[in-house]
């Protein structure tokens, strides 16, 4: 039973939509007779905190109110402060793709987001952690790894504060498509087997989505105890463009180039090049030349529809 729910709230997310909405989730709250404590977030980082903190708290839901970047820290937290506990975690999403809540199966508008929280119906979540980079000790992941042209994206997309949601994305997308030219030479272990190959992009995913319409593994499950790679050889810009068109739908199953498939563990090195990475939107490297990326089986539980 939910006694208590804790809402770490990022007044940024959404570009400070998020702010707008904070009067809606606390008048539901207080409508429903809902025991919450709210807290907000002062700065980068401070969620990992907030969460980490409360992670061990009895009969509470610890709750992301924000985007992806707000889940990721969030679920960080959780996993540094959980020990034996298996945290219990909510999503209110108000950022700009909303990415993990999609996978989670949390929808995506406030209104029914709330009344998931309401009715507390919880399954298990695998996470994932990724090492190297910025983080030789690990990072958690909720949604997924990118590797190269994605992550290339979302900085695009940050530059551009005035243009909202997926579309964001769509702009930064063309923009990389236009100026990216090097794709590092990529050694890639899993499964027991080797693979050398000239990749453009690497996406690991725990989720189905990334940059709010791209599906780079629409069959991915989040409690399976696996990861889902999908991996694209290098191309011309053209066919790129293609390929992308194919992501909006979840089609590039079988495309020339194209890999999908399955593992609980990847080791990735750069043998020429290297890696620009992100996990969940959070830059995990901007030059990196070894990666390890594992799923974590079942470690907290999520509430969902």
């Amino acid at each position: 039973m939910i006694k208590n729910n804790i809402i770490i709230f990022n007044p940024s997310a959404g570009k400070g939509a998020a702010l707008r909405k904070l009067p809606q989730v606390e008048a539901f709250f207080k409508k429903e007779e809902i025991n919450y404590t709210l807290k907000y977030t002062e700065s980068a980082g401070h969620a990992i905190e907030l969460a980490s903190a409360s992670a061990r708290e009895p009969d509470t839901a610890i709750i992301a109110a924000g985007g992806d970047g707000t889940c990721n820290e969030v679920l960080n937290g959780l996993m540094n402060g959980k020990g034996d506990a298996t945290p219990l975690f909510g999503v209110l999403p108000m950022g700009r793709g909303n990415d993990f809540s999609y996978g989670g199966h949390v929808p995506a508008r406030l209104e029914e987001a709330l009344e998931v929280i309401k009715k507390g119906n919880s399954s298990p979540l695998d996470l994932g952690i990724i090492k190297g980079g910025d983080y030789p000790e690990g990072r958690y992941f909720g949604n997924g790894v990118g590797v190269g042209f994605d992550t290339i994206v979302g900085l695009e997309a940050a530059k551009m504060p005035h243009v909202h949601d997926a579309f964001a994305y769509v702009i930064g997308t063309l923009k990389t498509l236009i100026k990216f030219s090097a794709s590092p030479e990529v050694e890639l272990q899993y499964k027991g087997e080797k693979t050398v190959r000239r990749a453009i992009q690497v996406s690991i995913m725990n989720g189905n989505r990334m940059g709010g319409l791209f599906y780079m593994a629409p069959e991915a499950v989040n409690n399976d105890g696996l990861l889902d790679l999908c991996m694209v050889d290098h191309l011309t810009r053209f066919k790129l463009l293609k390929t992308i068109v194919h992501y909006t739908k979840g089609t590039q199953r079988g495309l020339p180039g194209i890999t999908m498939d399955q593992a609980d563990h990847f080791l990735m090195k750069a043998l020429k090049g290297g890696f620009v990475v992100h996990a969940d939107g959070e830059t995990i490297c901007k030059d990196g030349k070894k990666l390890e990326i594992s799923c974590i089986p079942s470690p907290i539980r999520i509430i969902h529809t």
